[in-house]
């Protein structure tokens, strides 16, 4: 039996709410980011944005990362900083972010 994995994964998962008149200029960001994150952070895993099928104003991203140093570089990375504020403009509240540890 391998022991624990010295460095786990980080995730997090983000509930945001967007104001109606927003919905398409949310999705057209987050889209955009999700193509960045995959074409320019080979450590991140996961990088989702799911819309609720009863709601159409509630989306969740999930996302995950190799390791602490890679879920930080997804935090500083060019593309994050010109994308996150015009995404944080579009929610009607504040957005809701829990963090997650891969297990064994």
């Amino acid at each position: 039996m391998e022991g624990p994995d010295p460095m786990p994964a980080k995730s997090f998962i983000a509930q945001l709410r967007t104001r109606p008149e927003k919905r398409d200029d949310m999705i057209a960001l987050q889209s955009e980011l999700k193509g960045l994150v995959f074409e320019n952070e080979p450590d991140a895993l996961v990088y989702e944005l799911f819309q609720s099928e009863a709601d159409p104003d509630l989306f969740q991203v999930v996302a995950t990362f190799r390791d602490e140093a890679a879920y930080e570089k997804h935090m500083h990375i060019d593309f994050h900083d010109r994308l996150v504020p015009p995404i944080l403009e579009c929610v009607a509240e504040d957005m809701k972010l829990e963090f997650y540890r891969s297990l064994p």
